[in-house]
């Protein structure tokens, strides 16, 4: 082994760019010596300091933290810096199982949602929901995009995970029912059951449920079928029509493959 290695030995030996070798040297963390040609040399112990700020740095220690480190290093600093890595080793460690948590409950949802056969109505018990709120008139699906991506910016506290959460849109009665179809008054997210901080909930009872695959322009149609079944059964509806989006774009581009349900709510006293 060599005393000395040249900027450009030590870049291609730590996979380090020679822009930040001089930038250590800079911070005063390196302090290779020249030779009489002017080249940095540098020796081992600026390879040992190498190792640590790669190690540090993929910590995320800022490199401010790794100087004062290796200005000051002693036994009960290595200790404390120890205890600090693990520390947020264990955050990681949580974070990641978090992730693997979210990931597992997707994947679920997906599958279950994959698994239903649409075209039937039914009659779903279904608890409290609490959810959160963004209203605006809605005619069109980009329309739709970039309201939904309003509400998670006014809810990022609450909407923890953009793709696992679901969301849901309140239909434009009126004009729907005018012949006009996929226009809403309102997008939504539900939230956890156990959350306490919400904009409204959907009570707990009986809904009307109708399952829907592909295009939202079949939504004005969809919704006259539920109503027809409830007038049909004799059941008096306790509030307005509203679709829920078990698989859309953010599962897929095909839309043959969107899945969307219809529910709306039953007065107990028409059961």
């Amino acid at each position: 082994m060599k005393d000395y290695y040249k900027i450009n030995e030590i870049a291609r030996l730590y996979g380090i760019g020679v822009d930040s070798l001089r930038y250590y040297e800079k911070l005063g963390i390196l302090k290779p010596r020249r030779d009489t040609n002017g080249y940095r040399l540098y020796n081992l112990k600026d390879m040992y300091k190498l190792n640590v700020i790669r190690d540090l740095r993929r910590l995320d220690f800022s490199m401010q933290q790794i100087k004062d480190y290796l200005e000051g290093q002693t036994v009960d600093h290595t200790l404390a810096l120890l205890r600090q890595e693990q520390a947020l080793v264990q955050a990681q460690i949580q974070e990641l199982q978090t992730k693997a948590r979210l990931l597992q409950r997707r994947i679920a949802a997906l599958t279950e949602a994959q698994s239903i056969v649409p075209g039937a109505i039914t009659l779903r018990t279904l608890p409290q929901r609490p959810c959160v709120q963004f209203s605006a008139h809605i005619t069109r699906d980009e329309e739709m995009d970039f309201v939904m991506k309003k509400l998670h910016r006014k809810h990022e506290d609450k909407i923890r995970d953009f793709g696992n959460q679901t969301f849901g849109a309140f239909l434009a009665m009126d004009e729907l029912m005018q012949g006009i179809p996929n226009v809403y008054d309102a997008v939504f997210s539900v939230l956890e059951e156990d959350a306490a901080d919400y904009d409204f909930v959907l009570p707990a009872g009986v809904y009307l449920s109708y399952f829907y695959q592909g295009s939202y322009q079949q939504n004005r149609s969809k919704v006259q079928e539920v109503l027809a079944y409830a007038a049909s059964h004799g059941l008096t509806l306790a509030g307005t029509p509203f679709e829920l989006y078990e698989i859309d774009n953010r599962d897929t581009v095909q839309e043959a493959e969107f899945l969307t349900e219809i529910q709306v709510a039953i007065s107990p006293a028409s059961l």
